[in-house]
């Protein structure tokens, strides 16, 4: 389930009267306008507001043509039908948020202090619709009353990435200002800051003030552009009908997506497990007569011997063969030394396994170059890291190809980022991509035949490699590893046979998973 459209759509319903029923008893918004507007009035007789605070205060109606004007104080009257977002139900009203409020007002440039008089509320304090107040900072100001947050106040990010964000504050446990990048509100008595400000949360609010944000680098709402905003109004008595229903209805799609994101950390947690079982010998038994391991390993290693002596290939003096003893320890023969292990063995493996470097079971990776006018290119970022595959490929001309792209890969190849692994950029290269050039920014797993493809895949994207690898990052901007860090790592080995069961148990488990998540969307 969508629970952000789900959240959309309560509110979708609700300004547009049709979350609760209309009663023809109400009185109508048109009424409570005017008392609005009357108020205002009296507020700038006894100098609570100044002439410029109303003087764009307009009345929105609509005409014997059944179409919607707005009179201005000056008297004249303007179609604005095209801007108005929908139609509301009878008794609603379309207004514009500065006739509804007594100030739209910016906050205090002031710096933050360790020690103040009040505590000075910033954009960066408003995290995920929550203030934790005993870590806001402090200031103090010549001018508190000003600036002094109420209840009911309702603040909006001005600029930057949050821009056009609001919070309404309902608990002040202590006495508190505002910051320059905040817009305070506040709404004039017989509006329900409740339904305004989940009007500030739908869809309707976004489009007009997306529409109004002005800058590219650093986009900004200044509060003109607030004042300007359209609100669907109810009656005030319709207006606290819609308000508990529609919380009731958010708090259940809160409980749904709280639901969700545990059932959903659960499942990833559940797939590290499962890997970890099928890696480790405990997702499929044994079966003793499989050919072992070490003896694929040995066919392996005596065609690369011959191919070593007819010259076709080089020796690579870092292969090794690990072994257990009649002791029951783990040694590592390279060349003629022999080493105890012990300490670098991670975990026991089932009879028929063995343990084996990235040296011994991967085949060195090979560069090429683009050819022709056009090649497909795979970045790291064309991995889609939470599915394991590539999104897609880049087709670039072959003269505007990054120096980067020198990379060869296969069906098969298992490409790993070795910038921030833990980010997992892992995916195994299908038929479609089996062509691409791929960054140096991987490296490229290709099987010598002791690893199945794809349990190779499965092998590199478990939590025991990723995890053990991260420790080995270096660089403060872009951590990575290095290709030696891969090719020195210790991976366990089942025999052919048992890789292809663990594949086919894995991959019934992945499309349960898959199933359930989509489930969840």
């Amino acid at each position: 389930m969508d629970t952000k459209a789900l959240r959309q759509k309560i509110l979708d319903l609700a300004i547009r009267g049709k979350l609760v029923p209309q009663d023809p008893n109400d009185e109508p918004a048109e009424v409570l306008l005017k008392r609005i507007r009357e108020q205002k009035q009296q507020m700038l007789k006894e100098g609570k507001l100044k002439k410029k605070d109303i003087k764009n205060d307009t009345i929105i109606f609509k005409g014997e043509d059944n179409l919607h004007y707005e009179k201005f104080q000056d008297g004249t009257v303007k179609c604005i039908e095209d801007e108005i977002p929908f139609e509301v139900p009878e008794g609603w009203e379309w207004t514009r948020l500065g006739c509804i409020t007594d100030v739209i007002q910016y906050g205090l440039s002031n710096s933050a202090e360790s020690t103040g008089d009040y505590r000075l509320l910033r954009i960066t304090d408003i995290q995920n619709g929550c203030v934790n107040w005993d870590t806001v900072p402090f200031t103090c100001t010549d001018e508190p009353e000003k600036y002094l947050l109420h209840k009911d106040d309702i603040v909006f990010a001005r600029t930057g990435a949050t821009v056009g964000k609001s919070f309404l504050i309902t608990d002040l446990p202590y006495s508190s200002v505002y910051a320059s990048y905040l817009i305070r509100i506040r709404l004039i008595k017989g509006i329900s800051t409740n339904y305004i400000y989940q009007f500030f949360n739908s869809y309707c609010y976004w489009e007009q003030v997306t529409d109004k944000a002005v800058g590219i680098g650093q986009p900004n709402c200044n509060g003109t552009a607030l004042k300007e905003l359209f609100i669907p109004l109810p009656s005030q008595a319709e207006q606290n009908r819609i308000i508990p229903v529609a919380y009731n209805l958010l708090r259940i799609a809160d409980i749904v997506t709280s639901e969700q994101k545990s059932l959903s950390e659960l499942i990833q947690t559940t797939k590290s497990k499962i890997l970890d079982l099928a890696i480790r010998g405990k997702l499929v038994p044994q079966n003793s007569d499989d050919e072992p391991a070490s003896v694929l390993l040995e066919r392996i290693r005596s065609e690369k011997e011959e191919l070593i002596k007819q010259g076709k290939i080089k020796r690579n003096k870092k292969e090794s063969v690990i072994f257990k003893g009649d002791d029951n320890s783990y040694y590592e023969k390279i060349g003629d030394k022999i080493e105890n292990i012990d300490d670098q063995i991670p975990f026991d493996l089932p009879q028929g396994w063995l343990w084996c470097r990235g040296y011994s079971c991967f085949e060195g990776m090979e560069s090429t170059k683009p050819q022709g006018e056009y090649f497909d290119y795979i970045d790291i970022d064309a991995i889609d890291n939470r599915n394991h595959c590539i999104k897609e490929s880049k087709h670039l001309p072959v003269e505007n190809a990054p120096s980067r792209a020198i990379r060869a890969v296969r069906k098969g190849s298992v490409l790993f980022s070795l910038v921030r692994p833990y980010l997992e950029n892992i995916a195994i290269v299908d038929e479609k991509h089996s062509n691409c050039i791929a960054s140096t920014g991987f490296y490229i797993c290709n099987s010598n035949g002791v690893l199945l493809p794809e349990f190779m895949f499965f092998l590199m994207i478990s939590g025991y490699v990723v995890n053990g690898l991260n420790q080995f990052m270096k660089g403060d901007n872009s951590p990575s590893i290095s290709k030696g860090n891969i090719e020195n790592w210790l991976y366990p080995v089942p025999p052919a046979n048992e890789q292809e069961a663990i594949c086919n148990k894995l991959n019934t488990f992945s499309a349960i998973i898959v199933n359930i998540e989509k489930s969840l969307n």
